[in-house]
This record gives C-alpha cells, structure tokens and sequence, in this order.
C-alpha cells in the first residue's frame, strides 16, 4: 500500500481547524510520566528502493509451498486455485466490499453472497446456509450456539477425534455460557448422551483422517432430541464422500480453505454454517435472500438479520463482527469454475494419490493406522520427528508430527505420483 505523508502546510491547517498549535498538545491530556523519553530503537527511516530490498531479504529466509514438496494438511491445505479466481477477487467492486447494509446499491456482492450460499446448499444438502463466519472453528462453535439457543439445554458432546483448534475455541464459547463441553468416543455414546444434551459434534472426515460411518449415530442422537453438527475441515471432500443431509446432519460447520484460497500460513479463510429449516431463526451471520421491487424487478436483500447491529443486542444470536466475503467470493468462484463435475475430478484425484502415497508407504517399516480416509491419514513409525527434519531438508515436508511416532499425512491434486516415488525413494535413503 502507497503512503503519502501529510504536507508541513496541511499539518498546520488541521491544527489550526482543531485549534491547536502543535501536535504534542493534541496529547496533553496523557500524563507526562508515561511519555516515552528516548528514541524507539528501530533504526534510521529507509528509502522505498531500500525498505523493499531488506523485505525481500527478509522473505528469502524462509521458503512458500511451491518451493517444496508439501504432504501436510491437519486443516489447511494445498489445492490448485485457478487464475479466475485472482482475476474475479480482485476487481475493485469486490476487493473493496464489506457488509453490504445498503442492499440497493450493493446488488452484485449480495448476488454473489447468493450463489455462494446456493453452491454450499447444494454441496451439503441442507435447506439454508450462512455467510460471514471467519473460519471452521469458529463456524463450529456458533453452530453449538445455535443449538444451546433452539434446545435450552447446556450440554454439549465432541468426538474425541475433534481438531484441537476447533476444541479450544468450544472451549472458549462454553466458559463464557457456562456449558458442561466434554469429550466421547463414539462408540461410547450411548452413556453420555441425555434428555440434557443439547449436540454432538463430530469432524467428518475427523482429524485424523478417517471418513466417520454417521447415518446411525444421527438417528441414536436426534432420538435423545439432541442435533448432530458435523464440522468439516476438508471442503472437497464433499465432492466425494456423501452428503452430510444424507446421512442425517442437522447442521454443518465448515472451513472453505480448500475452495480457491491459499494457505497463506493459515490464513484467512472463510467458515460457513448450514442447517436444517428449522434452526433458521437461530443461524448468525448474513442471510441473503432473492425477491422482487416494487416494479417487478429480480434482486437481493439481507433477510432474517441476526447480529447486534441490526436488531436489540440482548436478542442478537452472534457476536461476530466482521466479514470473509471476499474468501467467501473466492470459493463461489472456484466452484463456478470448476463446476460440478470437475469438482468430483479433483476430489478423486485426492483420493487416488493418497491412496498411492498410502500404499508406498506401507512398503516400508512406515505403519499405517488409518483405514478408510479421504485425502489424509496417520502413519507409525520410530523417530518419527528426526525424519520430518530430516527430510526437510530433502525438500519434503512430511506431514504433521501429532506425537513422537505418529504423523498425519496428507496428498492433494498437486502432488503427482512422481513427487510421492521421491519422497519413497528420499524415505528409503533415511531408513
């Protein structure tokens, strides 16, 4: 971003119209004694060629995706963006767009805001869907919310399988309501789960990678009066594994990093939050819904309006303040770019390549623990964290060391068949 600093003329015409003399005695209500005394210590001020030569120096140090071979997901990942993406995002009438509270004037944002929540319908089978959360995480914890609020009551269940990010930040949400949040196993929730539960929330594919069999644990929790909230961290798998709806989520929570944004070092992103009908009234963030003006004319407006700027603070059922439309734009149009059908191509691209990445690695004394998995599983072996660094410096970036013998694994669309045999074969030399 350009700066161009204020003029000593105009300096003294502001404060002149603010009816001082000097800057300094703009702050004369601080108290002298926590005035700085001595100069910061960040050197002499640089030119603009310098300023951008140490930066460059600076970003050298380190080294971007493209410049390794990354299997590593644990929640963010590394897809293909097409250049539509870049090319659409970045027009001015997107690029600068925040909360659109004037719906007349801003028609081509709430249209895409539209169709952003028509493809997110469409990809999980529910009957609404959201904008504005800022990410998986906190998508989930508002989707808990929901819950609390429609059901009255104060327990919450997580699979034990849960991101640890999205659990700390239930954590966070819990204290401040006064929730009972405890951890289950799945296979032990018929002792946890009560008329007092309000949900379950499990991560689907989990947090290890393992795809989660949910169409019966959606019947055995809906049957205590409780909702299944199913988080996602892995977008595209949705465009191979079933459906939440199908399998009897009531809402979904999920991170679309994997929709045409970049890792960007973990961000940002933009989170979502669809449901069944009849959580509509408790969903947070923007609804945008299509109708016609007074002269018969098609267009968009904000609709059931959720947040404290809108209606009474004490009545607003969220507190998120901000907005990730233009990631939320980015995976709209990544989606319309690659359509359903490519959709379903990339999705099994990352399948097969796992699959691939699994099977060479079962060849060696690497052990694999996760089964039925998308894109990404865990795998066993002696010194786990001395071969991560070791191979670092090969040029791989081998996964997320989840303790001193288990890594999580991943393979996308970008990495080839060719760079997995490199990776085997840079394995077989350290072993």
């Amino acid at each position: 971003m350009r700066f161009i600093p204020h003029s000593d003329k105009e300096k003294e015409e502001m404060l002149k119209e603010a009816g001082v003399a000097t800057i300094n005695e703009l702050f004369k209500d601080i108290p002298k004694e926590v005035f700085l005394k001595e100069e910061l210590g960040i050197g002499k001020g640089l030119s603009e060629i310098e300023l951008k030569k140490h930066i460059e120096e600076l970003a050298a140090k380190s080294k971007s995706a493209k410049q390794l071979k990354l299997f590593l997901g644990a929640g963010c990942y590394n897809h293909f963006i097409p250049s539509t993406v870049s090319a659409i995002t970045g027009r001015s009438e997107f690029y600068t767009a925040y909360t659109p509270y004037q719906p007349e004037i801003s028609q081509g944002m709430l249209q895409a805001i539209y169709e952003w929540q028509s493809y997110i319908c469409m990809l999980t089978e529910m009957d609404l869907a959201n904008a504005s959360m800022y990410d998986g995480a906190s998508a989930t914890a508002e989707a808990m919310m929901m819950v609390v609020h429609a059901t009255k009551r104060k327990k919450v269940l997580f699979a034990k399988e849960l991101n640890p990010e999205y659990r700390a930040v239930l954590q966070t949400y819990a204290n401040s309501s006064n929730l009972e949040l405890k951890e289950v196993a799945l296979e032990e929730l018929e002792k946890e789960i009560g008329d007092n539960t309000a949900c379950l929330i499990v991560q689907n594919p989990n947090y290890l990678g393992k795809v989660e069999e949910l169409k019966a644990i959606s019947e055995q929790v809906q049957g205590k009066g409780a909702a299944l909230v199913v988080a996602i961290a892995e977008a595209l798998s949705l465009g191979f594994l079933d459906t939440p709806g199908n399998y009897g989520a009531d809402i979904v929570a999920m991170d679309v990093q994997s929709f045409g944004n970049p890792m960007g070092f973990g961000g940002p992103a933009a989170g979502v939050i669809a449901c069944k009908d009849k959580f509509k009234r408790h969903i947070p963030g923007r609804l945008v819904g299509k109708t016609v003006d007074s002269e018969g004319k098609e267009g968009f407006v904000l609709t059931l309006q959720a947040r404290e700027q809108h209606i009474r603070r004490e009545k607003a059922s969220c507190n998120i303040c901000s907005n990730q439309a233009l990631c939320a734009l980015a995976a709209t149009v990544y989606l319309a770019t690659v359509g359903e059908k490519g959709l379903k191509e990339i999705a099994k691209q990352n399948n097969e390549n796992a699959k691939y990445l699994a099977e060479k690695l079962n060849g060696t004394d690497i052990e694999l623990e996760t089964e039925n998995f998308f894109n990404e599983f865990v795998v066993k072996t002696q010194g786990a964290k001395q071969l991560q660094e070791k191979l670092l410096k090969k040029g791989f970036v081998f996964g997320y060391a989840l303790d001193e013998e288990r890594v999580l694994v991943t393979a996308t669309e970008l990495n080839s068949k060719d760079e997995i045999d490199e990776l085997i074969e840079a394995i077989g030399e350290l072993k």
